[in-house]
């Protein structure tokens, strides 16, 4: 006799998007949660890789973690089905409420308008308040992220999926746009202090209570929301920014298309020079530039292994109504800043600038920015290549959208990421011309596709000029091949694009190789 009837919505395989430009990647160090086995549509992903069934076969246990492979997800809750995101361990072995990193800035990221992210499971989140373990283990932890931070580990292949650990992922993952490695601060930083357990929830006297097995489970303690937030030193400024530079020499070479959304640590009091104006002030300008990060101000070069087109930075830290499960109630800027332009590219484009978006859900920010008077400020120097999250007359807001490249051709945001968009959308319409023979008439039908494509960003406001003339030039003849391009079957296409906000023309160069890749370079800023 049927005595129930019950109902399960199951969610759509997710395809793949290439022309996307709001998918956000997460790679990082989160908790599998236990007991829930892996859906259908993930399964079918994998299937559609190669991964299951194909010939990138892997470890059966790695399918059931969801350990080093990515999960196309379209919703927090789909996330929050899968990862234990909410608790992390002490190094006693005991359990505290506290967000793990990733699961803050995935939450983030939804919640201010993302609607696609694939995540990398690295490992589990380490134990908190774990002496020395820390530091000592922080090239092993990095290294999961990304493998070249450690020498000793085999070189990248590209051709061999199976392989792949953390960065490398990206690889097979066309539809991604943006980057985020949300616990890169804290594997940097040093240990904290012991929470104040005056602060600490007080423990409830024991009482005697009737037997149910109705009860909830016990509470977990939620003490390390009294833990201060990761502050690093010199050193851990020193292995952030090796990590950032290693982060854009692998984009560089393998994701041209792809932009890193990170968060500027804070630095211990002890590091900077202690003060009203410590981090955002002089002293905090000082110490970027004495570590290496970035050399503000006016006049400044390349200098600083964060200086790059490739990547966009938030700062301060946040405190919301979501980042009380977080130590000191503070989360990186990253993931909204990530969730910002996703919803900024599905609604208006992500040519535009995201300065000016409210941030309604922000109750303050740590430190807070100290404006001072007049371009030359310490602040508005930081905002020049920095993403500076901070207060207006009508709340908070996105104050600039920048990326930290000291270019400034390449520096606006919106400029960036629609030099991205491009490139993306080449290489697809490259990859369809792959197996043609290299001629005059492909020449043709490159030029045709580019043109209608630039046509295309043209009429939505990417490009800026009074005709088609002024916005774009496209050449794909004799006069932009050496012949020895020409031997070795590879097509070479000079486009010039006048981006709509932009101050200069840029120039860059699309390959089209013989034996199936396609690829794009800077050639010249003019």
């Amino acid at each position: 006799m049927l005595s129930a009837l019950h109902f399960e919505a199951v969610a759509p395989t997710l395809g793949t998007a290439p022309s996307r430009a709001d998918v956000a990647c997460f790679i990082g160090h989160v908790a599998r949660r236990v007991g829930v086995p892996v859906p259908e549509p993930v399964k079918q992903q994998w299937r559609a890789a190669g991964w299951l069934g194909g010939p990138w076969t892997i470890d059966e246990q790695r399918y059931d973690d969801l350990l080093q492979l990515p999960v196309v997800l379209d919703s927090w809750e789909a996330f929050d089905r899968l990862y234990a995101w909410e608790t992390r361990t002490l190094a006693d072995g005991r359990v505290q409420r506290c967000a793990s990193y990733l699961g803050a800035s995935v939450r983030s990221f939804f919640a201010n308008g993302g609607r696609r992210a694939v995540v990398v499971r690295t490992g589990d989140p380490w134990a908190y308040l774990g002496g020395n373990a820390r530091s000592t283990r922080r090239v092993e932890r990095l290294s999961r992220l990304l493998p070249r931070f450690d020498p000793t580990l085999r070189p990248f292949d590209p051709m061999a999926p199976d392989s792949w650990r953390g960065i490398e992922h990206l690889c097979g993952l066309p539809e991604v746009s943006h980057l985020c490695f949300p616990d890169l601060s804290d594997i940097c930083a040093g240990e904290p202090p012991l929470p104040d357990v005056e602060r600490a929830p007080p423990v409830p006297p024991e009482v005697f209570v009737e037997c149910s097995h109705d009860e909830p489970p016990d509470p977990v303690d939620d003490a390390l929301r009294f833990v201060q937030a990761p502050q690093l030193d010199v050193d851990g400024f020193a292995a952030w920014s090796r990590a950032i530079a290693g982060v854009c020499a692998f984009l560089d070479q393998h994701r041209r298309d792809v932009l890193l959304i990170g968060a500027l640590p804070m630095a211990q009091a002890s590091a900077v020079s202690v003060g009203s104006g410590v981090h955002s002030g002089a002293d905090w300008l000082g110490f970027l530039r004495d570590v290496g990060v970035l050399e503000l101000g006016a006049g400044a070069d390349a200098q600083g292994t964060a200086a790059s087109a490739f990547v966009q930075l938030g700062w301060p830290w946040l405190r919301s109504s979501r980042s009380r499960d977080l130590p000191q109630q503070l989360e990186p800027a990253d993931g909204l800043l990530a969730g910002v332009l996703a919803a900024n590219a599905l609604t208006r484009g992500t040519f535009r600038s995201v300065a000016g978006t409210r941030l309604p859900d922000l109750s303050t920010v740590e430190p807070m920015p100290a404006f001072g008077l007049g371009p030359d400020s310490p602040t508005a120097q930081l905002a020049q290549r920095v993403c500076l999250l901070g207060p207006e007359p009508g709340g908070f807001a996105v104050l600039s959208d920048v990326t930290t490249s000291a270019d400034i051709a390449w520096r606006q945001g919106g400029s960036r990421r629609l030099m991205a968009t491009l490139r993306r959308a080449a290489r697809q319409l490259g990859e369809e011309h792959i197996f043609e023979p290299n001629g005059p008439a492909l020449w043709a039908r490159l030029r045709d596709g580019i043109e209608s494509l630039l046509d295309a960003f043209r009429a939505a406001g990417a490009l800026g000029g009074n005709s088609a003339e002024e916005a774009y030039r496209v050449r794909c003849d004799r006069s932009t091949m050496s012949q020895n391009d020409l031997d070795n079957g590879r097509v070479r296409i000079e486009v010039s694009v006048l981006p709509a906000f932009a101050v200069e023309r840029i120039t860059f160069a699309l390959d089209l190789a013989a034996g199936g890749s396609a690829a794009s370079r800077l050639d010249e800023v003019a």
